[in-house]
């Protein structure tokens, strides 16, 4: 397996690396303003997301590299089912080549019903990420692949062009198996929101708790001068995580079965945000005054995380703007 290169070191004055994600639904029009501004700002990274229907993935990274200076792009994440991974590694190969050492990766299975939507969700979702992951990096440190897995299969190929700095990939995953495989076959893991203490510590045991693996958080956010007004602000970005996809995220809280409730009796998933209790919102999103914020983000990078990425709830430059108060 090839090494991956790390980033340099983030000031010694800053609890952890402070990253913001550029909004799928943000006009194609005004990526390169997002991407400029982050980097003005100082944040030390920003990540694009790959929703179906929205941006694709390689492209928002390819503008936002090319729009800024320094600021690190990480992609999170590339379904491993929708892609040929010889061809996923020629397109990481020439991003990593033209901007060295300012380039993530993150591999993943998908939510299962887009995948389901495009025809493309595997038998076993485990096996393909493990075969994908094991020859993507294979490719990128520039070895000869022959492989005949039973998703991946490749004969004689090798980039002519491999990168001198190879991307970090990361895996973008949630249950227990999949955390176990990404503590054992990638550099890092990137954990959607919400994200709690709780939800951290069982994340850690089930990644085996491995030596230099980077942890990478999404995280609702929301900062003003008043908390109340933070809160309703950071609302409507908690909508989808009363969904069932999310249970592992919510299993390990202390009121985890009255969230369920409130989400059982509510009609849609505006009045589950609207009814959710203040101090549920305070403890599933980054929000609040700029200190509350910032002990937040102290208690995250204590727990082990190397990257918070917040995500941007109502206006997302005006949310730059706020997020640059915690920096």
């Amino acid at each position: 397996m090839p090494t991956s290169t790390p980033t340099s070191a983030a000031p010694a004055d800053r609890p952890l690396g402070v990253g913001v994600m550029l909004p799928r639904n943000l006009p194609a029009t005004d990526i390169l303003t997002f991407a400029r501004r982050a980097d003005e700002l100082g944040f030390d990274e920003l990540w694009v997301v790959e929703d179906l229907g929205f941006h694709g993935g390689f492209t928002q990274a390819a503008m936002a590299l090319t729009a800024t200076e320094r600021i690190r792009v990480g992609i999170g994440i590339l379904p491993v089912a929708a892609r040929n991974v010889a061809f996923t590694a020629m397109e990481i190969a020439t991003l990593a080549a033209a901007f060295p050492g300012r380039l993530d990766v993150g591999l993943g299975h998908g939510l299962p019903g887009w995948i389901r939507q495009v025809g493309a969700w595997p038998k076993s979702p485990l096996t393909l990420l493990r075969e994908q992951t094991a020859a993507l990096r294979a490719l990128l440190a520039g070895e000869r692949v022959t492989v005949e897995g039973r998703y991946v299969r490749l004969t004689d190929v090798q980039l002519e062009a491999p990168p001198a700095v190879v991307p970090r990939i990361l895996a973008g995953v949630r249950g227990p198996r999949s955390m176990a495989l990404a503590g054992e076959v990638a550099d890092g893991t990137v954990l959607a929101e919400p994200i709690t203490p709780e939800y951290l510590e069982v994340t850690f045991d089930q990644l085996g708790r491995p030596e230099e693996h980077r942890i990478v958080t999404y995280n609702v956010a929301a900062v003003d001068d008043d908390a109340e007004t933070a809160r309703g602000i950071a609302r409507p970005g908690l909508e989808w995580i009363g969904e069932p996809d999310w249970a592992v995220h919510i299993n390990p809280l202390p009121f985890a079965e009255e969230f369920r409730q409130l989400r059982a009796s509510s009609a849609d998933r505006d009045e589950f945000t609207r009814r959710m209790p203040a101090e549920w919102v305070d403890q599933l999103a980054i929000v609040g005054t700029p200190e509350a914020a910032r002990r937040r983000l102290e208690d995250m990078a204590g727990a082990g995380v190397a990257t918070a990425v917040l995500i941007p709830a109502g206006d997302p430059l005006a949310a730059l703007e706020s997020f640059a108060r915690l920096l």
